[in-house]
């Protein structure tokens, strides 16, 4: 909870990595169909040009995020994140995932036609090739480069645990858009030595099917956790008990009757407690035993933004069921 400044750079340094390497993978993978008219190349293209743009749309997301709070907008712009990460799974579903099933089918057709063997006919076959092993290796260092700035915020944790539970969209969309793109390119680079070894183009067609559908279920993940990260999610069980405590070790504090926590966006959290006091607490000690706990709660956990206490006696809160 600590780490958020150190976290959010990480996230940003992640994702000008990913654009840098993505920007140039797609222009090499491009001039490289011009080339040689390879099926799985152009959908490969296509991807790492949805890629960039949606590395672009989370730097646009996390400027918008830190505007300041407003008559409007009481609570800050944090969800802005949230909401440009669902935006990329938007991108890469249509643009990238929908594009290259479109391609294996037109290219499937022009195959049964009797036509589309451009990939086999080119003396330049070996371009594609060498275009797709560079990509590996670009696409590797902006996989590792992930990895490497989220390593200190998932020590002990799974991978697919910290996608699940990261409350930091970039990591997600970052991770999960270049794991699917080091993928691609492994298919993209099978199919077509396939098609080279066998001299049938289908592979090259197959591969760019499977780069689809594996873009279409990267960006479904995508859309569920940012979806969830949008509706409202508390914070985890450890930091919720943790809260809690807090508010116990206040001396007028009786009985915490329940806390609620929610993610106003990445960076904030807000604390919504009821706790019980007794009748006869006077409204000056009142005051100080919430400010009190106040205090320790964002002393504790610094993302900790908006606190609301209610006092209610016990006797009132068993009387009314809560």
């Amino acid at each position: 909870m600590t780490a958020t400044h150190s976290q959010k750079h990480g996230g940003k340094k992640a994702i000008m990595a990913a654009m840098m390497a993505n920007l140039g993978i797609a222009i090499l993978k491009l001039v490289a169909w011009l080339f040689t008219g390879a099926a799985s190349l152009l959908a490969e293209a296509v991807h790492s040009g949805a890629d960039t743009a949606n590395q672009v749309v989370l730097l646009l997301g996390d400027r918008s995020a830190s505007k300041k709070a407003d008559a409007q907008h009481q609570f800050g712009y944090g969800r802005n994140r949230f909401i440009n990460a669902f935006l990329v799974a938007l991108i890469l579903f249509s643009l990238g995932g929908l594009f290259a099933i479109y391609e294996a089918v037109h290219k499937f057709q022009e195959l049964q036609a009797g036509h589309g063997n451009d990939l086999l006919e080119s003396s330049l076959w070996w371009v594609a090739l060498v275009v797709l092993g560079g990509a590996i290796i670009m696409e590797s260092f902006s996989l590792r480069t992930a990895l490497h700035e989220s390593a200190p915020f998932r020590v002990g944790i799974p991978m697919w645990k910290f996608i699940r539970s990261s409350k930091e969209p970039e990591f997600i969309v970052v991770i999960l858009e270049d794991l699917a793109a080091l993928l691609g390119l492994v298919f993209a680079f099978v199919g077509i030595t396939a098609s080279l070894i066998t001299g049938n183009a289908i592979f090259d067609v197959i591969g760019s099917g499977v780069i689809g559908v594996m873009l279409i279920i990267v960006a479904i993940i995508i859309a569920i956790e940012t979806k969830s990260l949008l509706v409202g999610e508390s914070v985890d069980e450890a930091t919720m008990a943790g809260i809690r405590a807090c508010l116990e070790s206040v001396e007028p504090f009786t009985h915490v009757i329940y806390v609620k926590t929610l993610y106003l966006g990445p960076d904030e959290i807000l604390v919504a407690a009821k706790v019980a006091v007794p009748g006869d607490l006077g409204a000056e000690t009142l005051a100080s035993a919430i400010d009190e706990a106040e205090a320790g709660i964002r002393q504790a956990y610094p993302l900790v933004g908006p606190v609301y206490i209610e006092p209610d006696t016990w006797v009132e809160n068993r009387s009314s069921g809560g």
